[in-house]
This record gives C-alpha cells, sequence and structure tokens, in this order.
C-alpha cells in the first residue's frame, strides 16, 4: 500500500511539474509587412511609407475585412530591409482583431526608427520574412509576405531563389511596387528592367495561388494602394492573379 501511495504522489508531483502546452491561437491569417528601406527612400518617403502602412491597418474596409474571416482575426509582424543581412523584426507577431489593437500596431510602426539605409536585396528581404513565420505564436492555413519596393534587386541573394523557396514552403509572395525615377538612379545603380518594375515584379518577386502585384503610381498614392492591397490579401475566397494600379 505505501508503495502505490508513493507512486500516486509521485505522478501527482510529475502532473504539478509539467507545464501546460496551450493551443495557438488560430487566425485567419499571418501577413509578413516588409517594408523596402533601402537608399533610394529618402526621409519624406520613408515617413510616408511608415504612415500609409499604420494608417492603412486601421482603415474601416481593412477590419470589415478581418471580420469576414471564420476567426475574425489576423496576426501581422513588420519587417524593415534593405541590403544583404540588413533585415529587422520591427515589429513581431501581433493578433489584429478589431479597431483597438490595430490602432496600436499603427501606432507602433509610426514610432518605429529607420533599420537601415543601403541597397536594395528584395531576396535577401523574402528570406528573412519567410523565416518568421516558423516561430509565430499562431497558426493559419494562409501565410504570406507583403512586400513594398521602388526597384529591382541589386544585391545579395536571387531574388526567384528567395521567391521559390517561399512559395515551396506554402508561402503566397504579393508585391506593392511604387514607380519613381528615383528607383533607377541609386549607387549601385538599377537597371530600369524591360517591361517595368511592375513587370519585373510579376515575373521575379511575387509567387503562391493568388499572387498579385499593385502598382503605386507615385509615393503620394502608397497609402491608398496598400489599403487596397491588404482587403485582397485578408479576404476570404480565391484571389487571382492580377496587377492593379492606384494614382
Amino acid at each position: 500500500m505505501t508503495r502505490i501511495i508513493c507512486a500516486l504522489a509521485l505522478v501527482a508531483l510529475m502532473l504539478t511539474q509539467t507545464p501546460l502546452v496551450r493551443a495557438a491561437t488560430q487566425v485567419d491569417l499571418l501577413l509578413a509587412l516588409a517594408m523596402d528601406v533601402s537608399r533610394s527612400m529618402d526621409e519624406p518617403k520613408f515617413l510616408l511609407q511608415r504612415e500609409g502602412y499604420a494608417a492603412a491597418i486601421s482603415n474601416p474596409q481593412v477590419l470589415n475585412a478581418i471580420k469576414s474571416g471564420a476567426n475574425q482575426k489576423i496576426a501581422i509582424c513588420f519587417i524593415d530591409w534593405s541590403a544583404p543581412g540588413e533585415q529587422n523584426l520591427v515589429i513581431g507577431w501581433s493578433l489584429i482583431d478589431g479597431a483597438a489593437s490595430a490602432s496600436h500596431f499603427g501606432d507602433l510602426i509610426r514610432r518605429a526608427a529607420r533599420s537601415f539605409y543601403n541597397s536594395t536585396s528584395i531576396g535577401g528581404g523574402i528570406n528573412f520574412a519567410a523565416a518568421q513565420f516558423a516561430g509565430a505564436p499562431f497558426e493559419a492555413d494562409r501565410h504570406t509576405i507583403d512586400v513594398s519596393g521602388d526597384g529591382t534587386n541589386n544585391s545579395g541573394r536571387d531574388v526567384q531563389l528567395a521567391r521559390d523557396q517561399a512559395v515551396a514552403r506554402g508561402i503566397t509572395v504579393n508585391g506593392l511596387v511604387i514607380l519613381t525615377d528615383i528607383a533607377y538612379s541609386r549607387n549601385p545603380p538599377h537597371t530600369n528592367p524591360p517591361g517595368g518594375l511592375e513587370k519585373y515584379y510579376r515575373e521575379n518577386v511575387i509567387g503562391g495561388p493568388g499572387s498579385f502585384v499593385m502598382v503605386a503610381e507615385d509615393f503620394d498614392s502608397f497609402g491608398r494602394a496598400i489599403i487596397k492591397k491588404l482587403i485582397a490579401e485578408i479576404a476570404t475566397g480565391p484571389v487571382r492573379r492580377r496587377t492593379a494600379s492606384i494614382h
């Protein structure tokens, strides 16, 4: 009898010492926002991008898109990227389930300092963003990287290879192209790709089911473009590959 009592006491002790494993919160989408902070982004353009993302998260149409999902919530992280080895997780995975959490995330974007000011490694940005999904404290059937930029890949790893590796892991890569002449006057310089930057992103950057490119005709239209892009990414149901221009 003493042995039985001791055995039961040992089991009880083990149960109290064993941490409970909680299931990760289910969301409708894991979305990594990857913002180009290379040297073509002077301070006004940098701030315009920051404000565009911050305002878009709290936009009523974006919030309605979030509420249209089965779980009525998504999780987002925010990344700065520039040259090879220059990627920074500015804001870790955050739950967005309504106006309050969206506003808080937007405030974090506005307050975040600039991480880099160098060349453009889109491939490095995609690779870094793809690695963030493994550590997310949330679960979702859809994983998406949202890449914004105003130029071609001019340093670091091959962008197509990075894109293909992300897609092979079940990640969709979408693009938001900002058209501006300064994109082709950097050091090291970009070459104006045949067919323009929009075509370059379609062929080299985006990938996965329903992937798409949206185009902001200039930095001033960036805010409107990111709202449309977030709605398209968040809304449930299939999204056909397409290109849209925002003026």
